[in-house]
């Protein structure tokens, strides 16, 4: 059945669009390179070529287009911020010097706007703004867009896209990490798998395109990429089973013009790392992050995401390509160049969500064109960026095997340092998890079947969607990291049903343990940590680095930090009102540079939520009065009151849903951060329920400002009496 809805799907996508380009242009035909589609169709003077390398190949007399770009220059970022990564390499580095770490002390904020969106506890604020023309873009929580005045703060249009409430198919918390400008518009990536393109002066809607569909587990969250005449998105949704891939759409009508499968089928390149059991249909490969480019070399790069099921290999074998991979494919068609595996034959969902970052460094007397990738393992992959071959050094070394689990029986170690502990010893059950902890442990690649075993990282631990930075003043790479203990135990086979979560085990954080976090700054020559700051809580912010030797980070408290680009000295902190869980940019004005932040907390770090743009320069001072209102929303009252009587279950499901599911799970098992309730004596007793909605917890925020005592108490009897044991 699978089968036969994509096939029919991408028939579809073959006639529709070949129709469209014929009558518009007479000249193209859309193409998949994947082989089971459809190949392209270029001018009739022009051979297509399936590899192209070089500026221009000459064949049988004809000239084939190379994808090289080499008049489309890569500048650092300076008076704008244009990219998501603040240029095509996504360095997050910008060449302003007006703020240094000498006079860092006298940065104030200038303007606050609220935004009036995304505040409500399942949103999470996790986007970039963009600077384009004096002209501010950012996309909240809830997928709504606004333009500002990147002077003052003071709002010119905003836009609501229409998205079904009713999703269901949400992996990880409602977000969005930001926007595309180009070509006179602003383009976004929906939750509900929708591409939009806007006004870039209105904010009027020019097209739309449905990526995918949602029902059957598909959703957008990364930042399009916007590049010569093209917006790339990937899609994310690995946990509901879905066939990953990469799309370019023409900028100016939004069609598709090619499309690249994160999991190859049967006859595609690498197709054979999976079984001949259709298993490759449902095999996930989602893409969380915004591509770079590499304009010289036509090739754009990012890394796909876990495989499907997550946990359970024993349907699966072989290494499972594209899945938790670094590719990098053929900017203009789409064609698969190379590609480096973090982790074969993935059964603890480690999949590489952090953006790809590109850099030139001179190495051994040479300039090398590099790229650097930060893995939820823990490690940085620094590789040639030409061919995908290590940097500096990888090592594939042998590894616990699990027959059931039909284990890969190598994987790749990369010379250097690990940004967070890889393993979980006894000297760390002593110190942190006591005596009542009962259980296995171990260390990176321990596999896991009937008993439950704790690990690290684990799916919250290493490197998540929090982008790095680069910065070439100081050669450092810097990445903020997670550690966290989680544990993973094998659960009845689930059969794959369109639209359902598609895990295959159980994983759960370890009730009670502490969670940290690093920002560790690493030499790219040498994989070896430089500095590393630890914090007691989550690292899930992102990073920026500038010329003026700093970099910028934020906190779940609500600080935005400064650190010394060198050294790691804290230089300068200021607490803001929500969780500062995105990450911050810079640009200039009228010769004055600006640091700014969208600051409205996180579901998947329990921080506090809120709806505001925080902006700063040197000798800032808040205009009287000021904090910019926007149009608030009315918070929606879902309480179904019917003359008096106790509101249903169903009232109790929707604010599960809208607060705790991206913590706990789809049915309180398998969540990102928070326990399973399935199985938690804890979450038998009401009053515990109630008591921990209310005031938190170690890693679990405070729901009492922000939903109502009717609420709470109507998620703890949905709580207790459908998801714990006590309800079973």
């Amino acid at each position: 059945m699978r089968r036969r809805r994509e096939s029919s799907v991408i028939s579809q996508i073959f006639v529709g669009s070949c129709i469209a380009m014929v009558v518009i242009f007479g000249l193209y035909l859309i193409a998949d390179k994947n082989k089971e589609e459809v190949q392209p169709v270029v001018p009739q003077e022009v051979e297509v070529v399936q590899e192209t390398k070089t500026e221009e190949q000459k064949i049988e007399g004809k000239v084939t287009p190379s994808p090289s770009n080499p008049n489309i220059k890569v500048e650092y970022s300076s008076k704008e911020w244009v990219t998501h990564g603040g240029d095509y390499y996504n360095r997050r580095y910008s060449i302003l010097d007006q703020i240094t770490s000498e006079n860092i002390g006298d940065l104030k904020p200038t303007w606050v706007t609220s935004l009036g969106s995304g505040a409500e506890p399942k949103y999470s604020g996790e986007a970039t703004p963009l600077v384009v023309d004096g002209i501010m873009y950012v996309a909240t929580g809830a997928n709504d867009i606004f333009a500002l005045d990147a002077k003052t703060g003071e709002q010119i249009w905003a836009y609501e896209p229409d998205i079904s409430q009713e999703m269901d198919t949400v992996c990880c918390g409602w977000t969005t990490r930001g926007l595309a400008v180009g070509d006179g518009k602003v383009y976004a990536g929906l939750l509900d798998a929708r591409l939009i393109a806007l006004d870039q002066k209105t904010g009027e809607l020019q097209w739309e395109t449905k990526v995918a569909e949602w029902e059957e587990g598909y959703t957008v969250t990364s930042a399009p990429l916007y590049y010569n005449g093209k917006v790339y998105t990937g899609v994310a949704g690995g946990e509901y089973g879905i066939r990953g891939r990469v799309m370019a759409y023409d900028a100016d009508l939004g069609y598709e013009v090619w499309r690249f499968y994160t999991i190859p089928g049967p006859g595609d390149i690498n197709g054979d790392t999976w079984p001949d059991n259709d298993s490759w249909l449902t095999g996930g490969g989602p893409v969380w992050n915004t591509p770079a480019v590499d304009p010289e070399l036509g090739y754009i790069y990012f890394a796909t995401g876990n495989t499907a099921p997550d946990l359970d290999g024993s349907n699966r074998e072989g290494d499972n390509l594209y899945a938790n991979s670094v590719v990098a494919i053929n900017a203009e068609n789409g064609d698969y160049v190379w590609h480096f595996q973090e982790v074969h034959h993935d059964i603890w969902d480690m999949d590489p969500a952090n953006p790809v970052v590109l850099f030139d460094v001179e190495k051994d007397g040479v300039m090398r064109k590099g790229l650097g990738q930060a893995g939820k393992t823990g490690w940085v992959y620094f590789l040639d960026r030409t061919d995908g071959t290590p940097l500096i050094g990888i090592e594939e070394k042998p590894v616990p095997q699990l027959a059931e689990q039909k284990t890969s029986p190598t994987q790749p170690f990369p010379v250097g340092d690990a940004f967070v502990p890889q393993g979980v010893f006894q000297e760390d059950v002593d110190k942190d998890l006591g005596d009542e902890f009962e259980g296995q442990i171990g260390d990176i690649f321990t596999p896991f079947w009937e008993e439950p075993i704790t690990l690290k990282p684990g799916p919250a631990g290493g490197a998540n969607w929090p982008p790095s930075a680069y910065n070439p003043d100081t050669e450092l790479f810097y990445v903020l990291g997670n550690d966290n203990y989680f544990s993973f135990a094998r659960q009845e086979e689930e059969a794959f049903e369109e639209g359902s979560m598609y895990i295959g085990s159980i994983m759960q954080p370890v009730s009670n343990a502490p969670v940290r976090g690093t920002v560790t700054a690493l030499d790219v020559k040498t994989n070896k940590i430089v500095w590393q700051q630890n914090w007691d809580a989550q690292a899930y912010s992102g990073v920026l680095t500038t010329k003026g030797n700093l970099v910028f980070v934020g906190h779940n408290d609500g600080r935005l930090i400064a650190f010394d680009a060198k050294t790691g000295d804290q230089l300068w902190e200021y607490m803001m009102d929500a969780g500062a869980n995105a990450p911050s940019i810079t640009y200039e004005i009228n010769g004055e540079q600006y640091i700014s932040i969208y600051a409205a907390g996180n579901a998947l770090a329990g921080s506090k939520h809120g709806d505001k743009i925080y902006t700063f320069k040197l000798g800032g001072t808040l205009p009287e009065g000021q904090v910019i209102d926007g149009s608030v929303k009315e918070k929606v009252d879902v309480t179904e009151e019917t003359e008096g009587e106790t509101v249903s279950s169903d009232f109790g499901l929707g604010v599960y849903t809208n607060s705790c599911i991206a913590c706990h799970g789809d049915q309180g098992a398998n969540g990102h951060n928070g326990p399973n309730l399935q199985d938690s004596k804890f979450a038998e007793n009401r009053e515990n329920v109630i008591e921990r909605i209310t005031n938190g917890g170690t890693s679990m925020p405070s729901f009492k400002d922000t939903l109502t005592q009717e609420e709470i108490d109507a998620v703890a009897d949905y709580v207790l009496t459908v998801i714990s044991p006590l309800g079973k």
